[in-house]
This record gives structure tokens, sequence and C-alpha cells, in this order.
């Protein structure tokens, strides 16, 4: 005898914090008796977690909940619930854009997931009112759980999020007005649920918040991130911990002794540093000058050896002249960033920058975009030539589809899905095997590898 209330696809996009929400939503899902289909055509109901943070993103939202709609239509999927950031930046008015949504729930609603999918599953959807299709809580004013998480992520590496929003006004940014004020999950709970995590095989940990190194500053009244790490450090059956979305505020002396120091926080910062003009960065009311960011560069190299740093700059901000950008060209020249990402100036309704004058046409954008990611590519080139011959440790992703006998895998100095990869060979290799290897070539950005041992 079947007991499930019926099955459903599942479709995440967008960050990786947003990837923490559909694991939620996927165990709430699975609690409540439905079972998880991996091909939406055949379903009962799709679940899409949206990104609405700028345009290219909602554009693909939206892109994939019409090709939802439309086997809909065809009858080939029951019913369509779009969550996540697209539908809480535009709530109703969603609705109205794609009116074939059977409902919608917005990021903070996401524990009621199971609520919701009956609601679309039950007679006379089509025909309810706006109101009836829709359900939106507040921000919460304490961090919400991430346990019991029905996992997308290969079973050895998982990300955590410790806090939730963003307290910063950087004026080309939306993301408050769709997670709320910064707040920060309290060290306990980190803790247990790494500790999950860890007992069900994750090797590899990746912290995740729109603003790391803000963390505690709300619940604490000070940033307690360094003694989260240690004790995160102290956790059995983690191997790696790697931190994301440093904000390049709040790095005092303990936290980047921490950083150092600890067995197991790998060599790897991310942090968005998005231009380094100091009037664009005042414009952009990033809190944070040129001279300050080159001398925290500089203490991060010194004290943590073989530091990788990935950042991300915006291009064709409001008002940047030629002299700004060709200011940020030499800045990424003369620090030779391992990784870097570049986006165009995205224009989001809503936010401070759209009052500003002086803004450039798309073409202008994006010709600065690919200008500045020419000069990476040609960085990123070099370092990759100059780690063949070194030994390094990585992480065995997956077999690798297209070589016999070899595997996919990461290095330290690469996080998953947005960084580049090790190509090694190496016999009973399997994922989430610890290896240590011998690069042997470059081949663009990713590195070419031969297994030594297993650790």
């Amino acid at each position: 005898m079947n007991d499930s209330k019926g099955t459903y696809a599942f479709v995440s996009l967008g960050c990786p914090k947003n990837l923490v929400d559909s694991e939620r939503m996927l165990g709430k899902l699975a609690q409540d008796g439905y079972t998880l289909v991996a091909d939406a055509d055949g379903a009962d109901v799709v679940v899409i977690n949206t990104c609405g943070f700028i345009e290219p993103a909602r554009q693909e939202s939206l892109g994939v909940i019409r090709e939802m709609l439309a086997l809909k239509e065809q009858r080939r999927v029951g019913s369509v619930v779009v969550a996540g950031c697209l539908a809480e930046r535009k709530k109703d008015d969603l609705l109205r854009e794609v009116p074939g949504v059977d409902q919608i729930v917005g990021v903070f609603g996401r524990e009621e997931i199971a609520l919701v999918v009956d609601r679309a599953l039950a007679p006379g959807t089509r025909d309810a009112r706006a109101e009836q299709r829709s359900l939106f809580r507040p921000a919460p004013v304490r961090s919400l759980e991430d346990t019991a998480r029905l996992r997308i992520t290969p079973r050895h590496y998982a990300y955590l999020k410790i806090s939730e929003g963003c307290d910063r006004t950087c004026t080309f940014c939306a993301i408050p007005g769709m997670r709320g004020k910064h707040v920060s999950k309290p060290i306990e709970e980190v803790i247990r649920e790494a500790k999950e995590l860890a007992d069900h095989g994750m090797r590899e940990l990746i912290l995740v918040a729109q603003d790391t190194t803000y963390y505690g500053l709300d619940l604490y009244g000070r940033v307690r991130l360094a003694e989260l790490l240690r004790k995160l450090d102290q956790i059995d059956g983690i191997e790696w911990i790697r931190v994301l979305y440093l904000y390049p505020i709040f790095f005092n002396d303990e936290l980047i002794e921490t950083l150092a120091t600890s067995k197991k926080i790998i060599p790897y910062l991310d942090m968005p540093l998005q231009h380094i003009n100091d009037r664009v960065l005042k414009r952009m009311q990033r809190r944070v000058n040129r001279q300050a960011t080159e001398e925290l560069l500089s203490r991060l190299r010194s004290a943590i050896p073989g530091l990788t740093l990935r950042t991300t700059f915006i291009v064709g901000f409001p008002g940047e002249t030629d002299a700004e950008f060709e200011e940020l060209c030499d800045f990424v020249r003369a620090t030779k960033f391992e990784r870097v990402g570049v986006f165009p100036y995205s224009l989001e309704p809503g936010t401070p920058a759209t009052r500003l004058d002086g803004h450039l046409p798309e073409d202008v954008k994006t010709a600065r975009r690919d200008h500045l990611m020419a000069i990476q590519q040609e960085l990123a080139f070099a370092w990759a030539r100059q780690q063949v011959g070194k030994e390094i440790d990585a992480i065995v992703d997956a077999a690798d589809p297209e070589v016999p006998g070899h595997v996919v895998a990461r290095s330290t100095a690469d996080a998953p899905e947005i960084d580049c990869v090790v190509r090694a060979k190496g016999k009973g290799l399997h994922a989430g095997d610890l290896v240590r290897a011998k690069v042997t070539g470059a081949d663009g950005y990713d590195l070419m590898a031969r297994a030594i041992r297993v650790r």
C-alpha cells in the first residue's frame, strides 16, 4: 500500500543560501508524506525555489516557471508552486505575470511549504483569488533552524547558513528587501546542525550567509565568527571548513589568527569587494576604501600561507568613469586574485542606485565586464600553470564521465560549482575521498593531477 500524499519535483535556483532553503523545504515535504521524483514530467506538483537577486536570475526563474506551466497545460504536471526570493520580491504581482501558477510562498513561508503544496493540489485552486494563492510571512526576529534537510548536494559536502538577512545598505543591492535584517543563528544551533551534517557523512562544511563577518553582532553585541570557527574546528568528521561571503569589515586580529591556525579551516576566503575606487565605493555605500582593503589583503596574505582569495566586482556602476574602471583593472593585475567573478551593474528596482546619475549603456557595461574577465583569465591561467609539479590536497566529487580511470575533484582553492576542478587519475577513488595528488598539467583554469594516496 502506498501512503504517499502525492509526488513532487523540485527545482532549486540561485545561490547556496537559497539551496539550504530548498533542502529544508524538501525535508518538510518528505516528513509530510510527499514523494520526491527526479522528473517534473508526470509529477503531481512542481516546486520552484526561485532567485530574484538580479535581472538575469529573475529571467532564468521566470523561464523555468513558464516551462513548468507549459507542462501543466499539457496535463503532464498537476500543479506549480513558486517559492523563494522572486516570490518574496514580486509578491502577488507575480501571479499577474504568470497567472497559471497555483501557489506562491515567500522566503519566510518555507516552513509551511507542505501546507502550500496541500493547497496547490486541492480542487478549485485555479479559480482561487490571489490572496488564497499566496503565503507570505514577516522576516523572523530569530533565525530559522536548518535541520532535517533532504540534501541536494553530494553526501560529502554541505552548506550551513550561519545567519539570515543583511544590515548593509549597499545602494545596488535588493537583498535586505527580500531577506530582511541580519539575524544570526545562535552558536549552539550552528554547532548542532554541523554535527548533524557530519553524522550523515559530510566532510567539507561550507559556511554561508549574506554577511559572514557580521556574525553574532545582533545576537551577542559583538562579532563572534572567530569563536564559532574554533568550535566548528573541534567537530569530529569534518575535514575541511570553507568560509564564503566575508565582508571586508570586522577582520580583527582574533579572526585572522583563527583563520590562520585552525586545523580544518582551509586557506580559501571568498570576499566580495565590488570595486576599488574610493568614489565608486562611496556611491555604492560599501563603508570601506581602497587603503583599508589593500591593508587587509596584505595582512591576510602574510598570515595565511597558500591563501586563495576569491572576490567579485561590479563594473559599469552608475557614474563609473573610464579612469575609475582602469584603476580597477590595474588593481586586479597587481593583486593577482586566484579567483574572480565580474558582473555588469544590474539596475534593480527599488534600490538607491537607481536614483544615481550617470547610468551607462548596456554595451559599455558588457564590454567592461569582458575586458576585466580577460585580464583575470590571463592571471588565472598563469596561476594554474604555476601549480604544475606541486603536491596538493583534493576532495573527490565524482567519477570523470569523459575519462575512464579519472575523477573530478576540487583542491582547497576550489569551491563547488563556482570555481575550477582537478581532473585526477587514480584507481579505486570514490566521491568524498580526500587525496594527496601531484599536479601534472594545467588545462586553462583546471588542473590535471595524479593521485598519490588517499588520506
